[in-house]
């Protein structure tokens, strides 16, 4: 289980934001060249050493989750960051198969011009759960 996982599962879940960028659209990792915009690329930035818990068999991580925007209009860029917050932010339970998943906003990055004359910006979460090792 990954911090990553977990932003990528809610993010597939929020109906708003599927409505500007299809679910094939979020990707972890890398985005394929060509791809329709906008779209979503889920990334670790880091993550704290696991810490084991005395609770059962579950260690606690926290991990920094960018998700970079890429659009085609700066419009769209902004329009699309500010679903991905409102999706994210403030989330607590249990999601993706981990537990006590609490999902806190942690910065929001510069804008930048993206491949092929795209718009990207980052928006940054930090990720605490419970899951097994």
């Amino acid at each position: 289980m990954t911090g990553v996982e977990i932003v990528g599962d809610v993010l597939s879940k929020y109906a708003e934001l599927l409505k500007l960028v299809p679910a094939d659209n979020i990707k972890a990792g890398v985005l394929p060249d060509g791809i329709t915009l906008p779209a979503l690329l889920v990334r670790t930035v880091s993550v704290v050493d696991r810490q084991p818990l005395k609770r059962g068999n579950l260690v606690r991580s926290t991990e920094r989750v960018s998700v970079a925007v890429r659009a085609a209009s700066y419009i769209d860029q902004k329009a699309v960051i500010r679903l991905v917050r409102a999706c994210c932010a403030g989330q607590t339970g249990d999601i993706a198969g981990a537990f006590n998943v609490s999902i806190l906003t942690a910065g929001t990055g510069p804008d930048v011009g993206g491949p092929a004359n795209s718009f990207e910006q980052t928006q940054d979460f930090r990720v605490s759960f419970d899951a097994p090792p």
